[in-house]
């Protein structure tokens, strides 16, 4: 997979629309040699009267449902976030019987757009990569929407392709592989559309998160938004949920009938999206959501079966009543979890990690290694 020949995303910090000029933030490997900055830039590190600063990446993931941002710099080994910002927008509601984006959705985003650019202008961002997904693919009128929010807000957004999502997952997650394992089966469980990945052992570099290894992936044009949309999401019957599970399993089998199974005793699944995060979030008891005990636990098959069979059983206020599940999430979570139990059948593994990181991370992953940040021995970027 590569990620295409489109411009990534920029910012324009100065929002002068009179004199409008190309903004290097975002663009294809801007720091791969040195340049001038307002110090001296040299290897994606700005130096200002002899003293050097680490550089700020952004990574901004548009989605069909959530509009999620952070902002973080390098370490010696990976990277520590020092701002992020998450909003669920529902960007594409109503977008697969429509066709176009509403101008309810285009105003929530653009309020959410402009405090992600308002906390890249204050965290003093050097290089950030600003994507859009299913919805903005999907819109007959995404194109109108990225230009317009160019116009209002001065984000200059990249509609990415498919395989560029799933290969994005695959960045951001591969540091949660079992090392032991012989490979994962990683899924993202999105609004518009749901990626699946095979990955191989994660290949060994000499600094930063691992590299994935990609044997085989599809994205499937169905998300939580998108089923919800087409089944109900407020009452859902058993033969309300098996017919979402049926209209998944037809992808998810002609993937299987493709690349085949992986022997299930050395392999796991591993899951990025708010559907497997909430399942461990019911199953933990949360009071309020925990990233720190979500992001990486582990879940036995019938652990994650005991909490489906729980969500299955709570009515729509149940689900509104609980911490981790909420009125912006109660008409989707059981669309998520009949999208992973499509995904179960197909690869009945043992056991499930729960990834609270996805798209965002991979893109401060391929940022951050384009600009060389780990290829210093003996340097400590913190």
């Amino acid at each position: 997979m590569n990620d295409g020949a489109r411009d990534t995303g920029g910012l324009d910090p100065a929002r002068d629309r009179s004199q409008r000029r190309r903004t290097p933030w975002g663009r294809r490997s801007p720091y791969s040699h040195p340049r001038q900055l307002d110090g001296r830039q040299v290897d994606g590190r700005q130096f200002d009267g002899g003293r050097p600063s680490v550089a700020t990446y952004a990574a901004l993931d548009l989605g069909t449902n959530n509009c999620r941002l952070l902002v973080a710099r390098p370490t010696s080994d990976g990277f520590r976030v020092v701002d992020a910002f998450s909003r669920i927008i529902r960007l594409g509601e109503g977008v697969s019987t429509s066709g176009r984006i509403s101008e309810r959705a285009i105003g929530r985003a653009v309020e959410a757009l402009a405090i992600c650019r308002d906390k890249m202008k204050t965290r003093g961002v050097t290089r950030a990569r600003l994507i859009a997904t299913e919805a903005c693919r999907a819109a007959a009128n995404g194109p109108e929407f990225r230009t317009r929010i160019a116009e209002e807000v001065g984000l200059d957004l990249e509609i990415i392709g498919r395989d560029t999502e799933a290969e994005l997952a695959a960045t951001g997650c591969t540091p949660l592989m079992d090392h032991n394992a012989d490979g994962v089966i990683l899924f993202d469980i999105g609004g518009g559309s749901s990626e699946l990945v095979r990955l191989g052992r994660s290949v060994p570099v000499r600094g930063g998160p691992p590299l994935p290894e990609i044997q085989a992936w599809i994205s499937i044009p169905i998300g939580v938004v998108t089923l919800a949309e087409r089944h109900g999401g407020h009452a859902v019957t058993r033969e309300t949920y098996e017919a979402m599970i049926a209209e998944v399993a037809v992808h998810v089998d002609r993937f299987v009938a493709e690349h085949g199974s992986p022997a299930i005793d050395r392999v796991h699944l591993l899951g990025t999206s708010g559907t497997v995060t909430t399942i461990a979030g019911v199953f933990l008891d949360l009071k309020r959501y925990d990233r720190r005990r979500v992001d990486g636990c582990w879940l036995s098959d019938v652990e994650v079966t005991s909490v489906i069979e729980r969500l299955l059983g709570w009515s729509y206020e149940d689900r509104v009543a609980n911490a981790c599940i909420g009125a912006e999430r109660a008409d989707l979570v059981l669309a998520g979890c009949a999208i992973l139990d499509a995904m179960r059948r197909a690869f009945p593994c043992r056991r499930l990690r729960v990834a609270d990181r996805g798209l965002r991370e991979g893109m401060l992953v391929k940022m951050m290694r384009e600009d060389g940040v780990w290829d210093r021995t003996g340097e400590d970027p913190r």
